[in-house]
């Protein structure tokens, strides 16, 4: 997430936002940000989300993930609000959606992303 320069906005019981803000490194040849941004910040929302429902020495994997971009991503920044649905013992599902926050403060829906994530032992040096 560094990277493309997301960070971690706020962790609550099965709920976790990263915040993206938008730069000219991570935009499209239309200006937009990128999809993959958009989908990288859902993802990560997705999975930290699940591992908040989940024992300490618990890391996710993405399975699988479906994406639905709702319109540009346009906007000062963005916040990937994911949820978890359900966790199981090896198998949890979560939603997310991404908001284009403006400048005025305002805040539109660009993305919902609904994420299933596998369970697995986290690995020493490496986190979820």
């Amino acid at each position: 997430m560094r990277t493309i320069g997301a960070e971690l906005a706020g962790v609550g019981d099965g709920e976790v936002r990263i915040r993206l803000r938008a730069s000219p490194h991570i935009s499209q040849q239309h200006g937009f940000v990128h999809a993959g941004a958009i989908a990288a910040i859902a993802d990560s929302a997705c999975g930290y989300a699940c591992l908040t429902k989940m024992p300490m020495d618990a890391a996710v994997l993405s399975v699988e993930f479906k994406i639905n971009l709702l319109a540009p991503a346009v906007g000062e920044s963005f916040v990937a609000v994911g949820k978890t649905v359900r966790v199981g013992k090896s198998i949890a599902v979560a939603t997310a959606e991404v908001l284009a926050e403006g400048s005025d403060g305002t805040s539109k829906c660009i993305a919902v992303m609904q994420a299933t994530m596998m369970r697995v032992e986290a690995q020493a040096g490496r986190s979820g």
